[in-house]
């Protein structure tokens, strides 16, 4: 037997009972022969409300002393659990994200990996110890400040470790069996995939899918981790997302249609009245770019003839929205453009497939389905293998529900099971 990394998230260790829970199956694996590293999430929603916390004292907390406060939420967790493990008669050993050697760039709040030396995790190991690692936490390379790694970290550093520690897998426990073609809480009948590609799952995690972040998912692939996803409130077979397909398992086939995946945390910014001549748009970009924001749709407008004007639209997360309308606001007169739009009732809907590329058909049958649910499209982007729409955020669930069923995803079997309620 070999080493193995389990992650869990702050649901399966949100209160006494499910760290005790979560204990026992550690053991349990270690009964079998593994040696186990383990990455914890902070408890239910401390993280939340240490957020929270640093708001009534600060209206804008970020930097440094927000990370030093962050962290201290898996930090209880871990302890906590190392003492549960414990006992039950088997030596555990808990390390911050620092002494577990998760080197960090200096971006405080949203921090990239950029090495893991797990030395004294090794040596926990060789001793016959259980290793907790806190997740979602590093140290600057540069300042050796403590740094947190923004949403989804907890699984970045599972995967991270597990690619240091040349694990066989990577496990990563949440309240829910698996990953399913649709949210579980939207679509009820939504069938739990068996298997799925790092490809497709790369897109339906970029597109909003909840179970398993983008970074988590790109690190896995490309250091060709294989994930499992599993439930940490049952013992039924999860999902594995691997490069390739396991082989010799009669279970698993690649379907045209992976999933539907769909992602409310997005505002729309529109540019109106931009000059339509060369250099217009990396303007703009390269403002949003210098404020170190993320965007992710664009769509321009023809030019109206009669002006030589046109609208640029963008995506983003709603929390940079008025971080975005700051930095463009200051290059208005370097730019040109007459006005700003922001627009943040809107929600994002994706079908994603590798399929589809070969299947001809498919983004008919998708808008088919929007416009028979009597769903308006204001943007569209497209890769190889994702179609993705913005719409009023009041149409979503009912989008989500009508191209799932469009594409014979909905499960012939009982309702997915949502044992905690986050989906992580």
């Amino acid at each position: 037997m070999g080493l193995v990394v389990q992650k869990y998230g702050g649901s399966s260790v949100a209160d006494a009972e499910g760290i005790k829970r979560v204990a026992k199956r550690i053991v349990d694996a270690k009964k079998n022969g593994h040696q186990v590293v383990v990455v914890v999430s902070a408890m239910g929603d401390t993280t939340d409300e240490l957020i929270d916390l640093a708001e009534q004292v600060s209206p804008m907390p970020t930097g440094r002393e927000f990370d030093m406060l962050l962290t201290a939420g898996e930090r209880i967790s871990m302890a906590l659990l190392a003492m549960a493990i414990k006992n039950l008669g088997h030596e555990a050993q808990s390390f911050t994200g620092s002494q577990a050697g998760v080197i960090t760039d200096s971006v405080h709040n949203k921090a990239r990996i950029i090495d893991v030396t797990p030395g004294r995790i090794r040596t926990a190991l060789d001793e016959g110890n259980i290793a907790i690692v806190a997740g979602f936490q590093g140290v600057s390379a540069d300042s050796k400040d403590i740094t947190t790694l923004g949403r989804g970290g907890s699984d970045t550093t599972a995967v991270a470790l597990a690619a240091a520690l040349d694990a066989e897998v990577c496990e990563i426990y949440t309240d829910v069996d698996g990953v399913f073609t649709a949210d579980p809480r939207v679509v009820k009948k939504a069938r739990k995939i068996d298997w799925i590609s790092s490809e497709d799952m790369l897109e339906l995690a970029a597109s909003g899918s909840k179970v398993l972040l983008h970074r988590c998912v790109e690190y896995a692939r490309r250091y060709n981790i294989p994930i499992h996803v599993r439930s940490s409130f049952s013992g039924l077979r999860g999902t594995w997302v691997s490069n390739e397909k396991p082989e010799g398992d009669a279970q698993v086939e690649h379907a045209i249609i992976s999933g539907v995946a769909h992602d409310v945390s997005e505002a729309k910014v529109t540019v109106v009245g931009v000059p339509d001549k060369p250099g217009e748009a990396a303007a703009i970009f390269r403002a949003i770019a210098d404020a170190e924001i993320n965007i992710d749709m664009i769509v321009q407008n023809v030019s109206a003839a009669s002006t030589g004007l046109t609208d640029i639209s963008f995506t983003l997360p709603k929390t940079e929205g008025s971080k975005a309308i700051d930095a463009l606001e200051k290059s208005k007169t370097a730019i040109g453009f007459e006005s700003l739009r922001y627009d943040d009732q809107i929600g994002k809907i994706s079908l994603v497939g590798a399929g589809m590329k070969t299947n001809p058909g498919v983004t008919a049958d998708f808008f088919k389905a929007l416009s028979d649910a009597g769903v308006n499209i204001e943007l569209i982007s497209t890769s190889e293998i994702r179609i993705s729409v913005v719409t009023r955020q009041d149409d979503v669930n009912e989008a989500v529900r009508a191209v799932h069923t469009a594409f014979g995803l909905d499960s012939d079997s009982d309702e997915a099971v949502v044992y905690g309620g986050t989906g992580r």
